[in-house]
């Protein structure tokens, strides 16, 4: 990027394209007519879950978009919209493993129980969509369904993150873009923010593949400060871990776009793994505080537990349950990071494969106690200085928030 003299006002040489500044800023001076091209210029896209309908991948989407466009960075969100993304979400879902009749089978099992409950699965999508087009998303902007249709994005900067996008386990295999590894001219910098392996490490038969998709990634962060160790095997710079992109926004933010349900006074659960344990655990505080149990659920399971069941919720009303809940009970982070947002009285439950992310996010803000462990006199109502808990978080934030800065230049804007 340079700038020289043509005879007729500056003009700024940026990759291919040439933009006058006297014609098109003339009423600016010309510090002010620099700082709004750097800002037109320092384009960002985000390529993440935002397509799943599920509330942790649509609320970190949203959290690290907001931010950046708080910061006055021009961000989007990339419309990669895989089939083995959006597929699982169908009424009759498109789950490619197990070859053609594990496929098959998944689709038969799930399609009739989805189809029975008829009105509860078509408002859940609606809720989902409803919030993925208000918040996520330029209507305007283009599906892309296939890696090849990435090359004639404008983006000069890709965040890849932050959510499970190198979880293979979620993605079926390793895919490229979720590495910025696709073709496209304008393409400068790639950045994973808070990528996720969706555990320490991956299996031996991923390795080779994992460094060669790497390579395309210029900066990286992760999630989990346990699979640190792992990455730097095979990236050759720098390694850092940051805060789940929830975080980067203050409470106010939420409110702002929670869906407050007519329900007060309840104990909310939510579990993103069936776990007998924390169901035990909230009858039993359900029978001490006299409070109603209301459970969310992401598909009708008959469970036979006496709990109130709401399965049309989507990100914004996921919001609403936390905000007015009592006690919260979960095995799912991002319901335990909202409670701490909220400032709610909660007791996490450890996850079979993501446990580590509610360990670490415990581990930071100084509630270690707030995890559940057998045979532990558990008291959900213990005092919290909350004011101690966001300061520790801000800690932690600042580290995440001077990674973003540090590389998209936004000391510039």
């Amino acid at each position: 990027m340079s700038w020289k003299d043509s005879g007729g006002g500056l003009k700024k040489e940026y990759r291919s394209e040439e933009i006058f500044i006297t014609e098109k800023y003339p009423i600016f001076l010309n510090d002010e007519r620099d700082m709004l091209i750097r800002r037109e210029h320092n384009n960002v896209g985000i390529i993440t879950f935002h397509c799943a309908d599920n509330f942790g991948a649509m609320l970190q989407a949203y959290g690290l978009k907001k931010y950046l466009c708080n910061r006055g960075v021009n961000v989007c969100i990339v419309r990669y919209e895989p089939f083995f993304m959006i597929g699982r979400h169908w009424i009759i879902p498109y789950v490619p493993e197990g070859g053609l009749v594990g496929c098959l089978r998944t689709g038969i099992i799930l399609g009739k129980r989805r189809l029975s409950t008829g009105k509860f699965f078509t408002r859940k999508r609606a809720n989902m969509r409803s919030f993925r087009e208000k918040y996520l998303i330029k209507k305007s902007h283009r599906k892309l369904y296939f890696s090849s249709q990435l090359r004639k994005l404008t983006f000069r900067y890709y965040i890849v993150g932050s959510d499970q996008i190198w979880n293979p386990d979620i993605t079926f295999g390793l895919r490229s873009v979720y590495f910025g590894a696709f073709p496209n001219r304008r393409k400068e910098k790639v950045i994973a923010y808070g990528a996720s392996l969706g555990g320490k490490e991956l299996p031996p038969e991923y390795d080779r593949k994992f460094f060669e998709l790497i390579k395309y990634v210029d900066a990286v962060s992760l999630r989990e400060e346990d699979a640190v160790s792992y990455v730097r095997k095979f990236y050759p710079g720098e390694v850092e871990t940051v805060l789940d992109p929830v975080f980067l926004l203050e409470k106010r933010y939420w409110m702002d776009i929670q869906k407050l349900p007519e329900q007060k006074k309840y104990i909310l659960v939510y579990q993103t793994e069936y776990n007998q344990e924390l169901v035990d655990y909230t009858k039993k505080l359900a029978k001490e505080t006299g409070l109603p149990v209301l459970e969310l659920q992401m598909e009708m399971w008959k469970n036979g537990r006496n709990f109130l069941e709401e399965y049309t919720a989507g990100p914004a009303e996921f919001l609403g349950y936390v905000y007015q809940a009592a006690y919260v009970v979960t095995n799912s982070f991002h319901a335990v990071a909202f409670s701490i947002i909220f400032e709610k009285d909660f007791l996490a439950f450890m996850h079979s494969s993501s446990g580590a992310r509610i360990e670490n996010i415990l581990r930071i803000s100084g509630l270690e106690s707030r995890l559940y462990e057998q045979g532990k006199n558990e008291q959900i109502d213990f005092y919290i200085d909350w004011n101690e808990v966001h300061r520790k978080i801000k800690e932690s934030l600042e580290r995440s928030e001077e990674f973003l800065m540090k590389n998209l230049n936004m000391q510039e804007i």
